[in-house]
């Protein structure tokens, strides 16, 4: 595998631009190659000749700056969870519960079409890593779904729509926006602004059903049509 597969379309996504302004060149450009190789080919399908090859680098270059290919899988995921985060933190909660939910749910969306080689990545790679580095991003996944979870408490309050079962809501509303990672390209018909907006219309639609269907039950428990 060489360098040329970083141009194909859908490894091309803004995932380069999460590494730490800590590390230095050379590694940037090692975890911008490994996370392009992971998306196309897996953790274990992809060495570490894979990976300084893409980067144009030495075969021995990699252990300069990482101590194993599960460490650079690690410094992706932790990018990437934390950068997603930060941007949960940064919508602002004041006002409507409404336009706050859906605004969570656009700026998740969009930051994962964004960057969706990195998301792809920290999604389905999460078993490579070793149990010490899981748990770290354990708590990074936590705390994003806490942010979710106190807007839909928040909403359920505010009478922005009844009571709802707010862990079912967040991992359904999570999976909704997290999905995208499998098959978006930037060069796609949607921008990820435009697909976080209709995502966050579909959302609320979603949550709203739930909330209906709660104060509103089918007879036997059964589902309505």
């Amino acid at each position: 595998m060489g360098a040329k597969h970083s141009l194909l379309p859908e490894l091309v996504d803004d995932s380069p631009q999460l590494w730490d302004a800590g590390f230095g060149e050379v590694a940037r450009k090692l975890l911008t190659a490994g996370v392009r190789c992971f998306a196309r080919n897996g953790f274990h399908a992809t060495t570490t000749r894979h990976i300084t090859t893409a980067a144009g680098l030495s075969p021995a270059a990699l252990y300069v700056h990482f101590t194993s290919k599960e460490e650079v899988l690690f410094e992706i995921t932790r990018a990437a969870h934390r950068s997603s985060l930060a941007v949960l933190r940064e919508t602002q909660s004041a006002g409507d519960p409404a336009a706050h939910l859906k605004a969570l749910v656009a700026r998740f969306v969009a930051w994962h079409a964004r960057h969706h080689v990195a998301g792809r990545v920290s999604q389905y790679e999460l078993s490579a890593l070793t149990a010490q580095h899981y748990e770290v991003i354990v708590g990074l996944r936590q705390q994003a779904t806490a942010v979710f979870h106190d807007a839909v408490v928040r909403s359920v309050h505010e009478g922005a729509f009844g009571t709802v079962d707010a862990h079912r809501v967040v991992r359904a509303v999570l999976s909704l926006g997290v999905d995208l990672v499998r098959w978006y390209r930037l060069d796609g018909p949607d921008s990820p602004e435009q697909l976080g907006d209709f995502y966050a219309e579909l959302a609320w639609g979603m949550v709203t059903t739930a909330s209906s269907v709660a104060r509103h039950p089918a007879p036997n428990g059964t589902s309505p049509a």
